[in-house]
């Protein structure tokens, strides 16, 4: 067994491994070392490692199992974070040249939780500068790279988090997700990423982008990875009001089920009408295999979502300018350029446009919400393309189409990007899959019998 092998395990995987006694939490964590110490130079997931203070943890990993105590499936795996949540004595940076040495006092409620789980922190990842943007094209700290292709974006804002899940640099992580920044890179970059449903997991101790919009959601390689790392990360918290009281199941009861039954919808509407030929046929092909497959399979309008691009910038840019306001008034020329632009732009929008966008965001809320009526899950592309090239026109390629993600954002339903093969370059494509408020385990369980069916599919693919 290399090195290579190793990080390339699901998180399952590396849990039963080390309860097996077939490796050491410090092996496992110095395995992922070893590939960051060779692979972050190029690709640039990361923006602080933490190496020290990972072996450390691992060593505490290892001496509680010795022990018999066993924090579960997280408990010495390396996962990483976007460095957007605070970390207890580990610098937070946001992408920013403002906070470049910024170490906070204590960790965000989500690190919190990992900590008490037993994961063993890599170091934080890199984001588009405050996590304002779809690129991860970052100006102090450099552009997060595709390992599909390093000439090409990661996605954004959480582009670091999916390189490093996707190129062996930790087993899961952490990102946040505004107008789509967990699901966008999990799509480009051929992983799993999740965002639950508004309130589910605490921001306390996350920088704000647009606090009304912002969520935060796990990256994995696999369903049942992002399941474990929601287990783990949600639930109530004193320390952030938005967050619900509500009880959390075992997300990881998805797993049991299979396509049978389900009530599923191929969404028709500017998001999947106006995608990518390539993207378009990647998820109608599995809508179609998860017919197959049992699910009931019917089509959804959505006439309202043509409006979800007006909305959500009529929130997000008031609300993002007025967290920066002081920032941008005292220092302008310390935000990058594509930054300074939206927040100043942001600052000029009127006080009626934003409460007309959050009165539109109720219709369309009630709009998604009369979906699930009548199906327990709706399909359609994560993103509308695959990754462009790193360069000045990037934001513009990805800005070219109707973002699939942005309206879940403003809904808050839980949605989640899956792995739906690659177009003609190999550049993957993600299938987006949402579903009602608070029923993540629909969501998990849909976007599992797909990642299910696609495995029998390339392996079938194998072997003729």
């Amino acid at each position: 067994m290399t090195a290579s092998d190793v990080t390339r395990w699901t998180i399952r995987e590396a849990g039963a491994a080390l309860r097996r006694h077939e490796i050491s939490a410090l092996e496992l964590t110095d395995a992922v070392l070893a590939r960051i110490a060779e692979r972050n130079p190029e690709l640039n997931a990361y923006i602080t490692v933490t190496a020290a203070l990972a072996r450390e943890q691992a060593r505490a990993a290892d001496a509680e199992m010795r022990d018999g105590i066993d924090r579960g499936a997280l408990h010495g795996i390396p996962i990483g974070v976007k460095d957007l949540f605070d970390t207890a004595g580990v610098r937070t940076t946001t992408g920013s040249s403002f906070w470049c040495d910024r170490v906070p006092e204590t960790d965000a409620t989500a690190v919190t939780r990992l900590r008490r789980a037993g994961a063993v922190l890599t170091g934080k990842h890199n984001t588009h500068e405050w996590a304002y943007g779809t690129t991860t094209i970052n100006p102090h700290y450099g552009p997060a790279r595709n390992p599909h292709d390093p000439s090409r974006i990661s996605g954004g804002s959480s582009g670091g988090s999916a390189v490093a899940v996707a190129d062996g640099m930790c087993f899961g992580a952490l990102g946040t997700d505004t107008g789509g920044s967990v699901r966008g890179p999990a799509s480009l970059c051929g992983i799993v990423g999740l965002k639950p449903t508004y309130g589910r997991v605490s921001l306390a101790g996350v920088v704000p982008l647009a606090p009304s919009l912002d969520h935060a959601g796990p990256l994995g390689r696999t369903v049942e990875d992002v399941a474990l790392l929601l287990n783990a990360i949600a639930g109530p918290d004193p320390r952030d009001p938005l967050c619900r009281d509500i009880e959390s199941p075992d997300f990881t009861a998805a797993m049991a089920g299979d396509a049978r039954g389900l009530r599923v919808a191929l969404l028709r509407a500017p998001q999947m009408e106006r995608a990518e030929p390539e993207v378009r046929a990647a998820v109608e092909s599995a809508a179609r295999s998860l017919a197959t497959a049992g699910a009931q399979l019917t089509e959804v309008e959505a006439p309202l979502l043509a409006d979800a691009e007006a909305i959500s910038l009529g929130i997000m840019a008031p609300e993002a300018s007025s967290y920066h306001m002081e920032r941008l008034r005292a220092n302008p020329a310390g935000f990058g350029a594509d930054v300074r632009e939206r927040l100043e732009v942001g600052a000029l929008v009127p006080a009626v446009d934003y409460v007309t966008a959050q009165r539109a965001r109720s219709l369309l809320t009630a709009h998604i919400n009369a979906w699930f009526e009548r199906v327990d899950a709706v399909l359609l592309p994560a993103t509308a393309r695959t990754a462009p090239a790193i360069g000045p026109g990037a934001s513009a390629a990805m800005r070219a189409y109707p973002s699939p993600r942005r309206p879940f954002n403003i809904t808050g339903h839980p949605a989640i990007s899956v792995p739906c093969g690659a177009d003609a370059a190999g550049l993957p494509i993600g299938l987006q899959v949402a579903g009602r408020h608070w029923d993540e385990v629909t969501v998990l369980r849909v976007a599992a019998a797909w990642e299910q069916l696609a495995r029998a599919r390339e392996h079938a693919g194998v072997n003729r």
